[in-house]
């Protein structure tokens, strides 16, 4: 049988929208999109790329540590960039720096807006806890 587990940051977006950060099935993690939101859940860095994409990739560590997950078992990720033709080096360098040699499969989507007034960058992804560490 499988069971579930549901991981939040415990911000009022979870529970205004009606989601969960992750959910672990299995040894499968789905993990919504991360954005820049701070632990009181307010949304930080106005129009910032470099801040929101830091912030974001913090969010999304906070979710692998609550499932004793590492980036390496990261299997596939979705990054949703407000003026991709402008931020797409930034998300490259980051994406490298965030992964180092690990080589997620990935899906970038430029976007005209995503939820908060400002925001340009979201990231979801996939664990899978049968790869190693």
């Amino acid at each position: 049988m499988t069971t579930i587990d549901v991981f939040n940051h415990n911000v009022p977006a979870e529970d205004d929208f009606g989601y969960s950060q992750a959910v672990k099935s299995g040894e499968l993690i789905h993990v919504s999109g991360q954005l820049s939101l701070d632990e009181a859940g307010e949304f930080r860095h106005t129009g910032d790329f470099a801040a929101q994409l830091e912030l974001t990739y913090t969010n999304l560590d906070k979710v692998l540590d609550h499932y004793g997950a590492t980036r390496n078992q990261v299997v596939s990720q979705t990054l949703y960039v407000v003026d991709l033709p402008q931020h797409a080096p930034a998300v490259a360098a980051g994406n490298l720096a965030y992964f180092g040699g690990h080589r997620p499969a990935a899906t970038v989507l430029g976007v005209t807006e995503l939820t908060f007034p400002g925001q340009v960058i979201e990231i979801g992804c996939v664990i899978d806890m049968k790869l190693p560490a």
